[in-house]
């Protein structure tokens, strides 16, 4: 290879330039890529050289970004940043017009385990035949390579507080290089549910009364006190507070013990999951007066019987009604108390961001805040998640990274969740595993206006009879106050599909599929054991014309529904990796 001495004085200097300023190392390292050809002017077999020799360079000097890996529970679009006039999330909005805003991401499921499940293995929940809360995605697939174990793998500590996974299935063996700094923290109290004793004394008896009177198995998720609470405490007391002052703590442990490792750092908040309890100043943020309930409050004209619920996750709660409508005085109570939460997590992520600048790392690090599922407030006559419709379906979804370029500027393309673990991938620089069943955001991140997908696919078992963490309803439930509900959820379907009822399908093998293209929703009702036999039932959905969904259409434009339906079945719903 030949070189004039001169070009060899530049490179020379340009890489203790590198060396010594290495913050700028990515900079110039992308810079010499592309005056290349100046510094080295050499026939065209000979560049190659030249580009692995940067490549080694930058592997070897060029540090890896860190990643601050935010997971929402149960948080809707619901943000200043997503048009809401109501929630005040100053946090997230400042994230907002500094990134980038994606106005139309999807999640493959609207409840925790599945959701997180596919998120975090980058696969569909089908794939790995995760379609319900009590499922482990480990014991169906030993091998898997999830999110953080794959940046282990590439050199990163990896360490999680708060709620990344669902429940108790953490994946502690795999997915985490370290545990969180637990004796870092500045106090010793664990968080608590409640902040009122009145509340603790209320939790602590419904227990006792409910395993009395439906024993362990019966009582299965009908133990809870109160449904919101505003308390006077710090915000350390409840679990999201707890958690972001662990992360603080665990970043600076990290940073100071190994100053030169990457880290994956990912925090889960709870809130605005029931139950809707923050620190009182929350609460204080909200004029009462100013909150308006859901105008939309009737189930689709043409809907399927199926496709909503009960609400009897919010049911369970002590002092809500557990038949009827919920009304306006306590519709009101609750939405406070869901913004409340929102503002709560939101300056728990501002102290997040304070932190990363003054560590000195805000620069370094790539942010992506993302919430698992949408949530009803009201809207069709129900409160929470669980539907295939936009409102459960539709999540909130913002990235930073250090060298976005158009930033502030929202992009409307669609996207998924299980798009995430490749963009990821992309931005640290890493390979990607072959399993990985989404796209690379990259794109959008350099371009707002580029293409996405052309459609999002998502799915859920049967709600009207599987909302209950997306398992079959049990029978002990069947024998508490919800019997008559339930009875009266099944008779709404029968008297719809008429002789296609039979319960075995509808309990344990009907899934709702939904494609969402720009304009239009399918759901398609199908067993899906095999998704290729005709569908129980349909729904479409014009977005254009009716955006929140109140009218099915599918028997006025048949064709369309065969068209959608033929792309949402190749699509590769239903097939198992």
């Amino acid at each position: 290879m030949i070189v004039r001495s001169h070009s060899f004085v530049n490179l020379l200097s340009g890489l203790i330039f590198f060396l010594i300023f290495n913050k700028f190392a990515k900079f110039l390292y992308c810079r010499l890529l592309l005056v290349g050809r100046i510094l080295f002017p050499v026939r065209v077999k000979n560049f190659g050289l030249f580009l692995f020799f940067l490549f080694f360079l930058q592997a070897t000097f060029g540090k890896k970004p860190h990643v601050l890996f935010i997971a929402i529970d149960d948080l809707r679009p619901e943000l200043g940043c997503y048009g809401s006039s109501i929630a005040k999330s100053p946090n997230m909005d400042r994230l907002a017009k500094e990134g980038r805003l994606f106005e139309r991401a999807y999640c493959q499921q609207s409840i925790c385990s599945p959701s997180r499940a596919s998120l975090m293995t980058g696969a569909r929940p089908d794939e790995i035949g995760i379609i319900e809360n009590r499922a482990y995605f480990r014991d169906l697939n030993p091998d898997i390579v999830t999110l953080p174990q794959h940046f282990i793998k590439n050199g990163y500590e990896a360490v999680y507080c708060g709620k990344i996974y669902h429940g108790r299935m953490t994946d502690e063996e795999h997915s985490w290089s370290r545990s969180a700094a637990w004796k870092k923290l500045p106090f010793k109290e664990r968080p608590k549910p409640y902040g009122l004793q009145k509340n603790l004394d209320l939790l602590s008896e419904n227990r006792i009364k409910m395993t009395e009177k439906y024993g362990e198995e019966g009582s299965r998720g009908l133990v809870h006190g109160p449904a919101y609470e505003s308390a006077d405490v710090p915000d350390h007391y409840f679990v999201d507070g707890f958690s972001t002052q662990l992360a603080i703590a665990t970043l600076k442990d990290h940073l100071q013990n190994k100053p030169n490792q990457p880290i994956f750092l990912g925090l889960g908040f709870y809130k605005p999951h029931l139950n809707f309890v923050a620190p009182k100043k929350y609460w204080d943020m909200y004029d009462r007066k100013k909150i308006r309930t859901s105008t939309q409050i009737n189930e689709p004209i043409g809907g399927a019987a199926m496709g909503l619920h009960a609400s009897f996750e919010l049911r369970t709660r002590h002092g809500i009604p557990k038949t009827g409508p919920i009304g306006r005085e306590l519709a009101t109570d609750l939405l406070h108390g869901y913004y409340a939460c929102v503002s709560y997590v939101d300056a728990q992520i501002g102290l997040m961001f304070d932190t990363l600048e003054e560590l000195g790392i805000r620069d370094d690090t790539i942010i992506v805040v993302w919430g698992d599922h949408g949530w009803h407030l009201g809207e069709m006559g129900i409160w929470g998640k669980a539907t295939n419709y936009e409102i459960a379906t539709r999540v909130p979804l913002i990235f930073w990274t250090p060298e976005m370029k158009n930033r502030g500027k929202a992009t409307n393309a669609l996207v998924e969740l299980v798009d995430l673990f490749p963009t990821l991938c992309d931005l640290a620089g890493l390979s990607k595993p072959s399993h990985l069943a989404g796209i690379s955001l990259v794109p959008l991140l350099r371009n707002p206006k580029a293409n996405g997908k052309k459609f999002a696919v998502s799915q859920f078992p049967n709600p009207a009879l599987r909302e209950w963490a997306a398992n079959p309803l049990s029978p002990g439930m069947r024998e508490t106050f919800f019997g008559p509900l339930i009875e009266e959820v099944e008779g709404k379907i029968k008297r719809q599909l008429g002789k296609q009822w039979n319960r075995e399908m509808f309990e344990n093998h009907l899934m709702g599929y939904t494609i969402r293209t720009k304009r239009y929703r399918l759901v398609a009702w199908l067993d899906y054991r095999n998704v290729n036999t005709e569908p129980l039932y349909l729904e479409l959905y014009d977005h254009r014309k009716d955006p929140k969904e109140t009218k099915n259409i599918a028997e006025e434009f048949p064709a369309k529904a065969k068209e959608l339906l033929t792309k949402l079945r190749a699509s590769g719903i239903g097939e198992r990796k």
